[in-house]
């Protein structure tokens, strides 16, 4: 049975590669959502955040020893602090500042972060291994999906979900929402504004080195790695709207599926295709799918 012209087997089978693809398109803006959304910051070092994830995982794994699980616990927590640190020495002198400035500083921190690795590690990639228990395929009928691919698929399910719970269900995502909306009101109250946002963009980059370390077994880890995906990355957070958790990451599964399936019916557009639908939706609704307006 065809569907749409070609078979149901190669439908089927690209909606799940597709998925793949969102799911790391997922994570990413999901990070890139909550520091624009809490923080006001346009964040252009998302992308250079995953690289240093995806390297992490492989220099710890390389000299230390370090598993993959272990990995995928140890590698957001550094990337935190580097984002940490990052903060607390450059972002908050900015924050009064036209949000420019902080798109300039952050692209200043691509430069020096893809330079550096460039030069310590070269340019050409480092394959890194699947562990062991996610080896082997799953044969789902109308095609065989690698273990690894549908690990990741689910993984970047549990994480959106449960980011949003933080953020939308507890007691810390109120405070969170409340120390940026009402910065004097929430200090008033007694809590620590300035370590919250300092905390809010750890974990923000904290999600980028996870989706690094996520990637790594699938892709080459390399310097680059990261400046591929991040413009695609924002295109997905301004179609789900901007600083929205939900529409991130409902976006970018969805947009992953619409790449997989351009590439099945018009190779030529797969790579503009995210692009087109952005263009489409801020004409239909500038504040994005999922965003409220007056936001964006």
């Amino acid at each position: 049975m065809d569907i749409f012209g070609i078979p149901h087997q190669a439908f089927l089978g690209q909606i799940m590669l597709g998925l793949v693809n969102g799911a790391f398109y997922a994570v990413l803006s999901l990070g890139l959502a909550i520091i624009f959304g809490l923080l006001r910051i346009v964040n252009f070092a998302h992308g250079a955040f995953f690289m240093v994830g995806a390297f992490v995982a492989f220099l710890i794994g390389r000299h230390f020893g370090v598993g993959y699980w272990w990995a995928m616990f140890l590698v957001p927590l550094a990337v935190g602090i580097i984002g940490i640190l990052f903060e607390r020495l450059a972002l908050r002198r900015i924050y009064n500042l036209d949000p420019l400035y902080g798109l300039l500083l952050t692209f200043g921190m691509v430069l020096v972060l893809e330079g550096g690795f460039r030069v310590a590690m070269g340019s050409s990639g480092h394959p890194f291994a699947t562990p062991a228990e996610l080896r082997g395929a799953w044969n789902l009928g109308f095609m065989m999906l690698p273990v690894y691919r549908g690990f990741v698929i689910l993984v970047a399910v549990v994480v959106c979900a449960g980011t949003w719970i933080v953020i939308e269900k507890t007691r810390m995502g109120a405070y969170l929402r409340a120390a940026t909306e009402r910065p004097e009101l929430t200090q008033a109250f007694g809590i620590n504004v300035p370590l919250l946002l300092t905390l809010t963009y750890g974990a923000g980059v904290g999600l980028a080195g996870f989706a690094g370390v996520l990637a790594a077994p699938i892709q080459h880890v390399n310097p680059s790695m990261g400046s591929d995906l991040v413009i695609i990355v924002f295109a997905i957070v301004v179609i789900g709207g901007l600083g929205s958790v939900v529409g991130s990451a409902i976006t970018g599964l969805g947009l992953g599926v619409v790449e997989g399936l351009t590439k099945v019916y018009y190779s030529e557009a797969s790579t503009t295709v995210v692009f087109l639908v952005m263009a489409l939706v801020l004409l239909l609704r500038p504040a994005g799918l999922f965003g409220r307006e007056g936001t964006a």
